[in-house]
């Protein structure tokens, strides 16, 4: 809501001169006011009781009844033929990951897609579970007998029907797939479907704000810092995984624009849904120490290391030590002070 109301004050300074500030933008009372590309939430969700009903109207027209079969194949038709829905193949616009985005330009990630499916057949009162399988998001219809939605009828399975290529490609985890082991699988919660879309727009938003240092990941390994005049020590860069700040003169430009505040933004949700994850923790940590909140970055790494397996608190601490210095200096600066904070 604080990003689209930034957003409308922008447009409004640039249409109206006259407009001096960006308070003047609306501010909605509640998230269902708020215009998302032109349609409220509530407007938006409507959308998928609209594809329900098409649903149930294309069943009508054949004359066909509530056989299971018919009914994912009449969704199908609806999802993929008429409203020419697309799965993105590789996840590089973020509007690909934002519900009322992919109904409006029919193209989206594969977890988005699901989302979709599951809510049309649960209007249609059809109940779609899913599950992760390596890179994919799987889904089918709950049953107690699964061996039936891997049965080849007309050239596919039921579960073929459901899922698309990836089931029949080799190269997927989901070709292996048989009744018995997806017993054995474990299915996703509403908290994971949104945990999974999540930690999709953080991977989505660093690598944008990283562009300029290709490959530079939060897992990076730490390296050692060295003075400027001090030849790095080829030998021990192992032993003393500090700081990297040579990679920050790129990334800090980049950090100013939109990419860092939602990948922080959608990083802080995550962690309202998984506080113990550690992992999760420390790359929260890392991107506001990319965006040199080192107060912030300073507490999260600190309540990481709680949590963390013994041998990932060792590398993180002598890190957060440095980062306690950074902070000091930083603080220091901003009181106008000039030169180098010396620790006796």
């Amino acid at each position: 809501m604080s990003f689209n109301r930034e957003m409308d004050a922008c447009s409004i300074l640039n249409e109206r001169r006259n407009v001096s500030s960006p308070s003047e933008a609306i501010d909605w009372d509640s998230l269902e006011q708020m215009p998302l590309g032109g349609k409220t939430i509530p407007e938006w969700l409507s959308e998928l009781d609209a594809i329900a009903k098409e649903v149930e109207a294309e069943l009508v027209s054949r004359d066909i009844g509530c056989h299971l079969v018919e009914v994912l194949e009449a969704v199908n038709l609806v999802l993929f033929e008429s409203r020419g829905l697309t799965r993105s193949p590789v996840l590089v616009d973020s509007k690909h990951s934002y519900l009322h985005s992919v109904l409006s330009s029919r193209c989206g990630s594969a977890i988005l897609l699901s989302i979709i499916y599951i809510e049309v057949c649960r209007r249609l009162g059809l109940t779609i579970v899913g599950s992760r399988v390596g890179e994919d998001f799987l889904i089918w219809p709950q049953t107690g007998y699964p061996e039936e939605l891997f049965k080849v009828t007309s050239g596919h399975s039921l579960f073929a029907i459901v899922n698309g290529r990836c089931v029949e490609d080799p190269r997927s985890m989901a070709s292996d797939l048989t009744g018995t082991s997806l017993l054995g699988l474990e299915i996703a919660t509403n908290r994971d479907i949104i945990g999974i879309a999540l930690a999709n727009l953080i991977r989505l938003h660093w690598k944008r704000a990283s562009r300029s240092n290709h490959g530079l990941m939060l897992t990076s390994p730490l390296r050692h810092v060295n003075d400027a005049g001090e030849k790095p020590n080829m030998m021990d860069k192992s032993n003393v995984p500090l700081l990297r700040p040579q990679d920050l003169s790129g990334i800090r430009p980049l950090f100013r624009l939109m990419n860092d505040w939602l990948a922080i933004m959608a990083s802080e949700r995550l962690l309202i849904l998984q506080p113990h994850n550690w992992a999760l923790r420390r790359d929260h940590g890392m991107m506001l120490y990319y965006n040199r909140e080192y107060g912030k970055a300073v507490q999260e790494l600190s309540i990481c290391m709680a949590f963390a397996p013994e041998e990932e608190a060792e590398i993180l601490e002598p890190f957060v030590e440095k980062l306690h210095l950074m902070r000091l200096e930083s603080s220091w600066k901003s009181l106008g002070h000039t030169g180098r904070l010396t620790v006796p």
